[in-house]
This record gives C-alpha cells, sequence and structure tokens, in this order.
C-alpha cells in the first residue's frame, strides 16, 4: 500500500529514477495505491539526457508493492521495493521503451498489455 509522499523506484527507462507520489489518481478520495492503480508524482531522481526531467510531474503506474499482493488462488506475491513505470496521462501507454524488471500479473488483467509485452518477466 503506497500513500503520499512514498517514494517509488521506476523500472523503465524514461529517465526518471525516483518518484515520490502526491496524489491516487481514481477513485474519490483514496488514500492508499496498490498494485496497477495509476498515481501522480513528482519526479526526484533523473537519469541525464532522458525524456523525463527531474522536477517533472508525471503519471506512474504502480507494478509491484513491498505490501503482499493476496491472489484468488492462495497465493501471495511481495517486491523487495516499491516499482512502477512511467505512462502518458491520457492513453496509458509507457513513456520508455523497455521495462527493465518484473511486473505484477495483476498488470495484465487490467489490461495493460504495453506494458507487460515490454517487461522481460511477469510473476
Amino acid at each position: 500500500m503506497l500513500q503520499e509522499r512514498s517514494v517509488v523506484e521506476i523500472i523503465d527507462n524514461s529517465g526518471a529514477v525516483k518518484v515520490m507520489l502526491f496524489s491516487v489518481t481514481g477513485k474519490n478520495r483514496r488514500k492508499t495505491a496498490k498494485v496497477g492503480d495509476m498515481v501522480r508524482g513528482s519526479v526526484k531522481k533523473a537519469t541525464p539526457r532522458g525524456k523525463v526531467g527531474k522536477g517533472e510531474i508525471v503519471t506512474v503506474l504502480i507494478t509491484g508493492t513491498k505490501f503482499k499482493i493476496k491472489r484468488n488462488d492462495g497465493s501471495s506475491i511481495r517486491f523487495s521495493k516499491n516499482c512502477g513505470v512511467v505512462v502518458n496521462k491520457g492513453n496509458s501507454e509507457p513513456v520508455g521503451t523497455r521495462v527493465l524488471g518484473p511486473v505484477s500479473r495483476e498488470i495484465k488483467d487490467l489490461g495493460y498489455n504495453k506494458v507487460i509485452s515490454l517487461a522481460p518477466e511477469v510473476l
């Protein structure tokens, strides 16, 4: 579960490295975000010559959290860090051209097929 001021590591090549969240988009006045949610955040650390720079406001799709994800089959999974992918605000397409880490299967169930096709591993 991520909330305001949580730091998310970006696992794509958009140029952003760390993003601090400041709002959870979607349902009215929701305080926390989980895997598959869209959040808005400010880039706190970025690589030079990237598509996204430091201080920019970006939309991030959460792909993994430290908080345990419980699945319908009784299993659970958790990641070693909070991670996400920078996406365009309008059409939810990823900004980067590669995803550099594993993503959760719940992303596929929500219909983000472009992110799944770029990911090296789906857990």
